[in-house]
């Protein structure tokens, strides 16, 4: 195990955990904060990972969630859109 993937494996303890806490609970902008915050935390970790084991496609995966991160944000915005509307920001 070398210091790559003990950074991957310390940022997704302690980055991942919070964020789905985030978006499980509280109001509605601290649950939109965390779901970017949490896919921050995924591509960062995958950029890790790829580097502690000296695999450069998992780069892919850390580039396919930096873009599908805010389509997430988008989407998840939509399903809140009710809420919104009732009281907004």
């Amino acid at each position: 195990m070398n210091a790559w993937l003990v950074t991957a494996a310390v940022l997704l303890t302690a980055g991942l955990g919070p964020a789905v806490w985030g978006v499980a609970t509280g109001p509605l902008e601290r649950r939109v904060t965390a779901q970017n915050f949490g896919t921050s935390v995924v591509c960062l970790a995958a950029l890790m990972l790829a580097q502690g084991y000296d695999r450069p496609s998992y780069v892919d995966v850390a580039l396919v969630a930096a873009v599908l991160g805010p389509v997430g944000t988008l989407v998840y915005a939509r399903l809140l859109a009710d809420e919104l509307q009732e009281a907004p920001p």
